[in-house]
């Protein structure tokens, strides 16, 4: 279909999107902005066309699914996303001859990252007899089951929905899983405010066509539509200002949306999801009394981007205002509306939210909110301080129950600890939360069984959070090689021997052994697992090669930086030893290494480290890093600094004081002992 047979407020601001059910556009009635949208080129792009031509996502898949091929048409990858479903092929297979192994990765919805028993082990079960017998826990608190075959799709898919579980919307050009905190606190209700919420919103946004039952249980709902909020249904239906379209789809039309849209849910100070990484962040906020009240709304996170096209960016999202808990649901829809109507559709890598609230600022975005809302925001609440929770370990529920937090390495489950897993689940009736680190909490756990469950899980290696390095329990990587077909590197597979040699250097440079450092690793720049929020991040860009991001906060509300291209696989430590050297020895008391890389500046950290001597204190290297000023402007001055080693043998008593007196020095000025003591013999020789 041509591009012209569509109409946009960009080219017609002053009518609205309906639709017939062969999805052509119908003029309806809306309220929208005065000013138009910068102008863009008519065309549209591919995926644009097979989306309008779907039938609201059934052609040509449900024929391709019935074909003898293992494999499905392009058009049909598109549609399959939006199923919960990508198709890759076992690129290591590939390369050894025998051709392109194709299989497909399904992905769940799970919003709050709440599974029941009887979920968790249906999956259990489908991996071992339709998958590659693992099962992967996201960074958006849901399952990928990997290696399905084409032929059992359909079992797949069915047995997930008669398990109360969906796929619907876990991929494509919709809203994603609603993640929020665990819901592990049930004497905190904002937090059961928070996990309905991302519940209830997931249920607004998710498509309402009906293709999801017919093309995988042939028009058979198992999921009724009273299971969800009523308030839902409701408000879905409002359409008083313009954010609904006529036909199948409500909320999204035929076209859906422009791109990928997350959407994240949490309480204020807890920082667990990343939330400002998401295109649409909702904070629960209660009153005096600790009753739900409202909510805070953030919009234009995103962190995908595209390798040497500097018009595609990571971003966080900024504070957009507050509504009364009456109107959530009506702003979460007014900020989708102007997604659906304003985000570009000729340039995929240009469609997110974030580049529109880029373009327009957060001003004009609020007031086309505003205006398919019909009423004004009020002003942000004030929040305090975020801070990052791994929810690990054991802890009480508040209701005589326990929960059991379990690190799982990258979020593969596989081997004995699978197994142990079945087993204790199975065996307790216990129901488990997914987090949003790739991480498993065990809940509902009586008291009594807690020995018990220990020492299953502990020796299949699911060990309690004090017998991991902290490193680990922090770091993420995507799956990358071998089926991932975006991936260029490896990431899951490399990253665990990448800590353990980013633990070692850290050690050698005299840092504590148990001091903690987010390392996030992808193999390619959209940035699943997050590299772009790390204190130190690697993103694939070439085979065994990694950009460098450094500088992320460790309460994940400040980008990294890139600090260098092209680090090869062996070189990695070898670049960031000088890194840690210097943090070791001028780092302010608790400092972590994100922070001080913000504060040194990456002007500073380079010259330390092309002066860095390895064998010893690197007092040449201190000296060279005291740079004017940083690559961003700021003064370069290192803080209070650990003295270097002393001399083989220990040092005398007049030395101990003189060395305490040189760390008083620096830490009054600004300057590491080094300098101090350089210019105090530059003073004594001019004398």
């Amino acid at each position: 279909m041509l591009a012209h047979s569509v109409l946009s407020p960009a080219t017609c601001p002053r009518v609205g999107r309906g639709v017939s059910r062969r999805g052509q556009l119908v003029v309806t009635n809306v309220a929208t902005p005065n000013k138009p949208p910068a102008s863009r080129l008519a065309r549209r792009s591919k995926v644009e066309v097979i989306k309008e031509n779907s039938d609201f996502l059934r052609h040509p898949l449900m024929q391709d699914l019935v074909d003898d091929q293992p494999m499905i048409s392009e058009d049909s990858i598109q549609l399959m996303k939006f199923h919960g479903s990508y198709q890759q092929d076992d690129r290591e297979k590939r390369t050894r001859g025998a051709g392109k192994v194709y299989q497909f990765m399904m992905r769940t919805r799970q919003p709050a990252g709440l599974v029941s028993n009887e979920l968790y082990l249906t999956m259990d079960d489908l991996a071992d007899q339709y998958g590659n017998g693992t099962l992967r826990l996201t960074t958006r608190e849901a399952f990928q089951l990997h290696g399905v075959l084409k032929q059992d799709l359909k079992t797949v898919f069915s047995s997930v929905v008669k398990a109360m579980g969906s796929t619907l919307g876990a991929c494509g050009d919709v809203n994603r899983n609603v993640i929020a905190p665990p819901l592990v606190d049930r004497t905190r209700k904002e937090y059961a405010v928070a996990a309905q919420l991302a519940e209830d919103i997931a249920d607004l946004l998710a498509p309402q066509s009906g293709a999801y039952y017919d093309v995988w249980l042939d028009g058979e709902k198992f999921m009724s539509m009273e299971r969800e909020n009523p308030k839902v249904t409701k408000d879905r239906a409002f359409n008083k200002f313009g954010t609904n379209i006529e036909g199948p789809e409500p909320i999204y039309g035929p076209l859906f949306l422009p791109r990928k849209f997350k959407t994240g849910v949490t309480v204020p100070g807890d920082n667990h999801i990343d939330l400002l990484t998401n295109d649409l962040g909702v904070v629960v906020i209660s009153d005096d009394k600790g009753e739900w009240k409202g909510c805070n709304i953030y919009v234009g996170g995103g962190l995908g981007r595209t390798h040497r096209n500097e018009d595609t960016f990571a971003a966080i999202a900024s504070p957009l205002g507050y509504v009364d808990k009456e109107d959530v649901f009506h702003v979460v829809k007014a900020i989708i509306a102007t997604q659906r109507d304003y985000g570009r559709r000729d340039d995929r890598r240009q469609a997110r939210l974030k580049y529109l609230v880029h373009q327009w600022g957060v001003d004009r975005f609020r007031s086309v909110v505003e205006q398919y809302m019909g009423k004004k925001m009020e002003p942000f609440v004030p929040l305090p301080a975020w801070e990052y929770k791994d929810y690990l370990g054991w802890g009480e529920h508040g209701d005589g129950k326990l929960y059991w937090g379990l690190y799982v390495q990258n979020g593969r489950v596989k081997g004995e600890a699978k197994k142990a897993l079945r087993e204790v689940i199975e065996g307790y009736d216990l129901p488990v939360i997914i987090t949003a680190n790739q991480n498993l909490i065990l809940t509902d756990i009586n008291p009594a069984d807690k020995d018990a469950i220990t020492k299953k899980l502990s020796a299949a290696g699911l060990r309690d959070r004090d017998d991991w390095d902290a490193i680990e329990l922090t770091s993420m990587a995507c799956p990358a090689l071998p089926l991932c077909g975006l991936a260029v590197t490896e990431a899951e597979r490399t990253l665990p021997d990448v800590n353990a040699a980013i633990r070692a250097t850290m050690t050698r440079v005299g840092l504590p052994e148990d001091e903690p450092l987010i390392v996030r690793m992808t193999g390619c720049p959209n940035g699943c697992a997050r590299p772009y929020m790390a204190e130190v991040g690697f993103v694939g860009d070439g085979p065994n090669s990694y950009q460098l991001y450094l500088g992320g906060s460790p309460n994940a509300t400040r980008l990294a930086d890139v600090y260098e291209e092209r680090v090869k696989h062996g070189d990695i430590t070898s670049t960031l030893e000088p890194l840690f050297a210097y943090w070791s020895q001028s780092r302010r008391t608790g400092e972590s290494f994100g922070d001080f890389c913000g504060r040194i500046g990456f002007d500073g950290l380079r010259s330390f480290a092309e002066s860095y001597e390895p064998s010893g204190a690197p007092a040449k290297a201190a000296a060279a890093a005291a740079a004017p000023a940083n690559g961003n402007g700021k003064a370069a001055a290192p803080a209070k600094a650990k003295a270097a080693p002393a001399a083989t043998g220990g040092s005398t008593p007049l030395e101990s004081q003189l060395t305490a007196l040189l760390q008083e020095a620096a830490a009054k000025g600004g300057k590491t002992p080094e300098q101090v003591l350089a210019d105090l013999l530059k003073k004594a020789a001019q004398e």
